[in-house]
């Protein structure tokens, strides 16, 4: 089976049944995608699907043959952080960073969709997102920046 990662075509040799976390991690190696509950419960292992995030612990492999997937090693383009990777750095938003990549695809899958954003709209959008660091507070400072700066 084929599939699309980063803008590169990979040819899998897992079953239609494997995660996609599974083939990500341990067939293509693209660690950046956090193993965290198995359940969908933690947002860890959020990816984008044809730019919606999911989370790739629920999404078997053979639901995204042909689809378009964006895990963070494909975020930042050619050596260049993306906008989001930036004010994250900036507010001081990454602690451990083990929910950092699930974190960042949610809010950039959330941006694309919604680039004018209330304080309220980025919480109720990360709320599948579950961070132990943070507090969250610092993370949401950071989106409401990453969206100024797409503004201009």
């Amino acid at each position: 089976m084929k599939i699309i990662v980063n803008g590169r075509e990979y040819e899998v040799a897992s079953g239609p049944a494997t995660t996609l976390l599974d083939v990500l991690r341990y067939e293509l190696r693209l660690t950046g995608t956090k193993e965290g509950c198995s359940t969908g419960s933690c947002g860890s292992c959020t990816v984008l699907v044809d730019g919606k995030a999911v989370n790739s612990c629920l999404v078997l492999i053979g639901e995204v043959e042909g689809k378009e997937i964006t895990t963070i090693e494909g975020l930042s383009q050619q050596g260049k952080l993306h906008p989001l990777q930036q004010a994250f750095m900036n507010e001081g938003a990454v602690q451990c960073g083990f929910c950092t990549p699930g974190v960042l695809l949610t809010a950039k899958s959330f941006l694309d969709s919604n680039p004018h954003p209330t304080e309220s709209q980025i919480r109720q959008a990360i709320a599948g997102n579950l961070c132990r660091c943070t507090g969250y507070d610092k993370i949401v400072r950071a989106i409401m920046s990453a969206a100024d700066y797409q503004r201009g």
